[in-house]
Parts: structure tokens; sequence; C-alpha cells
């Protein structure tokens, strides 16, 4: 029963690559304004275009229990390879004093694989559905020890011309003294578009594990492209229960290249 939610997972992206096999034109949306995870906990309801590579980037100072630790690069690899698919990789972080919940570690964090399959629109909803595992290949202290899967779902829905309403619901069954400790999260956050290249948000987010309390936060941030596929970022949060991290300030860099051409 341990390993059950990790088959699960891996059978959810075995399945969708298997649907994405005739994947059609490559490159046709290439032109398309950068889409990134960043900054926000909400993941981006949408995928990369098809045969895109778009690299995600950041560090993050994080304060908790009178101390503070940075963790960098924050690198995520995202492939597009259909036009509702991509692949996802996350580089391993270097945490400089990560808060684990039992105490602070440092080290390098594990692999975290994953898919990306776009479901809408539907009825004016952007919705995707995202599985992923990690892989115990980080420090000790850092590691959860275990291959642990999680399901994503994240949602958007336009509002109006320059506000746009997103969240998202996951289920994580981290591995945690060799025991899983299922965890549900919800997010919700409200995104203003101030120019054509630069937009602001503010999210809620809590994390719900089935053993210890609670974390609810707040993030405040912005996005800024610096061209069509360049994004820099910045955010900011605070923690409103104690089991959350007092607050985090983030900076990001993200940039996408079409390494595949539209077929003609």
């Amino acid at each position: 029963m341990r390993h059950r939610p990790l088959r699960i997972s891996i059978a959810v992206i075995l399945a969708t690559l298997a649907l994405q096999a005739k994947a059609s034109k490559c490159g046709a949306d290439a032109q398309s304004t950068i889409a990134t995870d960043r900054p926000q906990t909400t993941e981006s309801s949408i995928v990369v275009p098809c045969g895109s590579l778009q690299f995600e980037n950041g560090f993050l100072e994080t304060s908790a229990g009178h101390q503070w630790g940075l963790d960098l690069p924050e690198t995520w690899m995202r492939f597009g390879i259909s036009g509702k698919g991509e692949l996802r990789f996350a580089v391993p972080d270097y945490f400089t004093n990560a808060f684990t919940g039992s105490g602070f570690a440092k080290g390098a964090s594990d692999i975290n694989i994953g898919y990306k399959q776009q479901l809408g629109p539907v009825k004016g909803f952007d919705v995707s559905l995202i599985p992923s595992f990690t892989i115990p290949t980080g420090a000790a202290g850092i590691t959860s020890g275990g291959y642990d899967p999680a399901i994503q779902l994240p949602w958007s829905r336009s509002l109006s011309k320059n506000w746009t309403a997103a969240g998202m619901f996951s289920v994580m069954w981290p591995t945690e003294g060799a025991r899983r400790n299922v965890t549900g999260q919800s997010c919700i956050y409200f995104d203003r578009q101030l120019t054509a290249p630069w937009d602001a948000y503010i999210e809620y987010s809590e994390d719900s594990p089935e053993r210890g309390s609670p974390q609810h936060a707040i993030d405040i941030g912005s996005a800024f492209k610096l061209s069509p596929h360049q994004q820099v970022d910045f955010h900011w949060s605070f923690g409103l229960s104690a089991a959350a991290p007092d607050s985090t300030v983030g900076l990001g860099y993200s940039v996408r290249f079409q390494v595949a051409r539209a077929r003609q």
C-alpha cells in the first residue's frame, strides 16, 4: 500500500505520454508569450509550446524560528512534447539552512520528475493535470528517503481584460519518518495586468498534512517580461500560522528557447 500512490502517479504519466504519441505540428505557436510556474505557489494552468525548452530559475531566502537560509537555483526544466503536454524536471536545489519542520538542515534536495497535461479550456477555464514524483537523491536531513508522488490540478480564468483568478488543488504523499504523511494543498490568487509586460498578484495557500499542523501563508509578487520569451520576477510571503515559515523573499529569471521548428 505504501507504494500505491507512486505506481498510480507513474501510470498516469505513462498513459498521458502514450496519448501524445501522435503529436501534431511542433513549433506552430513558438511566438507565444512566455508563461511560467513562477513565482507563486500555484502552477501555470497551461503548458509550454510544443518544441520549446523553458528554464525557470531563482533563489529564495527563508526566515523561520529566528534563523534564515537560502536555496537556489530553483531550476525547473519544462519541455513541450505536444500541443497540450510537457515533460518537467527539477534540478536539485541547494539549501544553506532549510526549515524542515523538525529542525534545520543543509544540502541538496531530491530530484523531481513530472508531466503536465493541459485539459482546458473548459467553459472559460484553463485546467491542467500534473502527476509527478521525487527520487531520493538529496542530502541527509533534506531528502525524504522515499519516492514521493504528487498530483496537482491548477486552473485559471480570465475575469476581465486585466484581472485573472487562478488556483490549484494538490495531494502529496511525502515520506516522513519512514511513513507517508498525506498532505493536501489548496491555493488561490488574483492577478492584475498593470501594463502589457508587467503584472502583480496576491495569493493565499494552505498545506494540511495528515500528521502535523497546517501551514497558511500569503504571497505577494510581480513579474516583468523583458521580452516575449524572458521574464524576471519578485515575491514576498509571510506565514499566518505557527507551522509556516515567518517570511520568504525570492527573485527569479525565466527564459524559453524554441528547439523544434514548425513543420510545413
